[in-house]
């Protein structure tokens, strides 16, 4: 073999060190560091996390929009969207309901809530359940959830715009912006280890390590849960499609860890919806599902509210019923889609659970309060794996994906 054909090998030190899952990951146990050792200078850090993930949701407003429209538009017709929609939805449901199963079977065979109470660091949760006895005004979740919005007015113009005769000089503007978009994001998503060092340094800063000690317990349960899953049910539907969990995981690394850091799973929506397709998957397909997925597939935030119930009922020494259990998974399964994209939803969802069932305390919801900000990193990533699953999965029902070889 000559020379000019053999590979040509990178040195290990300079792959690792331009590599921005490194950065990410240093970025990350450098906030843990400031945040313990510097705590007032570590809550400062904050404003970065904020700019960051502020920045971030401004691409995303157009980049949902962009696909929604392209991806419908795309379809051979409205009823190859209208199919491909309707079995996200079905997805969806099926999905975050087995999620409810899984959190309500865990927390009743380890009892989380079975500890020890004196040393709960007790919070005032009144700004969270001041309105729960309402239940959720869908009408203000619909004017504050911009996701939302953007989802349905991006819909209509898909639908509008697929019966213009005409199109194509349409879609080729927005392709380009579309493009243009993307480009954007991609020299921005550098920045990526500042707002993930941001988030670790304020979260560990204000709250501090020790305060994990006392709802450890639950804590574990929760990330366990989670664990168990992501590889177990979200793993077999992987294997179902031929596909594997654990190289999914690893192909988005970079996506997971940046929602570690910020604990928001709408920090890796852009370069999340662009590994898709990547991978494979069609672009109509990645752009209804993903943004759709963002308001009703939430796996990680479904098991989170399931044990979240369970364990303050234990700690109140509360013993459900079957039926009660049974209308709680009832009312989340509907509930539930309403938390995300508003700050607090889910102490609302909670408490107007909670006074649904008249058994458990509201008050109760003050004992989460302090570490609820630690458990939304493993709600976040779970989010983020679940809605990625259920794009391959759809992908591959419909034969709209194409495997890419290396």
């Amino acid at each position: 073999m000559s020379s000019n054909t053999a590979p040509v090998s990178r040195p290990v030190h300079r792959v690792v060190f331009t590599n921005l899952t490194f950065w990410v990951l240093i970025a990350i146990i450098a906030g843990i560091l400031l945040g313990h050792y510097a705590p007032k200078t570590g809550m400062r850090m904050e404003l970065l996390m904020t700019s960051f993930v502020f920045v971030i949701k401004i691409f995303i407003v157009p980049i949902i929009f962009l696909t929604i429209v392209l991806g419908i538009t795309g379809m051979g017709s409205l009823k190859e969207a209208g199919r491909i929609g309707t079995k996200a939805l079905i997805y969806f449901e099926v999905v975050t309901t087995l999620a409810l199963l899984v959190g309500v079977a865990v927390a009743n065979i380890i009892r989380p809530g079975e500890i020890d109470k004196s040393g709960l660091p007790v919070q005032d949760a009144s700004k969270y359940t001041s309105n729960a006895s309402k239940g959720i005004d869908w009408v203000v979740f619909l004017k504050s959830n911009l996701t939302l919005q953007v989802l349905i007015i991006a819909i209509i113009a898909g639908i509008a715009l697929s019966f213009v005769k005409n199109k194509q000089p349409f879609v080729q503007r927005l392709s380009w912006v579309s493009k243009m978009v993307f480009t954007g994001l991609k020299y921005f998503m550098y920045l990526a280890p500042l707002g993930a060092f941001g988030g670790m340094a304020y979260t560990i800063g204000k709250f501090g390590l020790h305060t994990l000690v006392p709802l450890g317990k639950l804590m574990l349960t929760v990330y366990a849960t989670m664990i168990v899953f992501v590889f177990g049910i979200l793993g077999l539907i992987m294997r179902y499609y031929k596909e594997s969990i654990w190289r999914f995981l690893q192909y988005t690394r970079e996506e997971l860890l940046l929602v570690l850091g910020t604990s928001s799973s709408e920090s890796a929506l852009p370069s999340i919806m662009e590994k898709l397709e990547k991978m494979g998957c069609s672009k109509k397909v990645v752009g209804l599902v993903i943004p759709t997925g963002y308001s009703f597939n939430l796996d990680g935030t479904s098991i989170y509210l399931s044990m979240a119930v369970i364990f303050l009922a234990q700690l109140y020494n509360v013993h459900l019923t079957w039926g009660e259990i049974i209308s709680i998974i009832g009312m989340l399964m509907l509930t539930s889609k309403g938390a995300a994209g508003v700050t607090g939803s889910g102490f609302i969802v909670l408490a107007s659970t909670l006074t649904a069932i008249h058994r458990i305390p509201v008050e109760g919801l003050a004992f989460l309060v302090g570490v609820d900000k630690f458990m939304s990193e493993a709600r976040a990533i779970t989010n983020i794996i679940g809605n990625g699953v259920a794009t391959i999965a759809i992908a591959k029902s419909e034969k709209e994906f194409v495997a890419v070889t290396e």
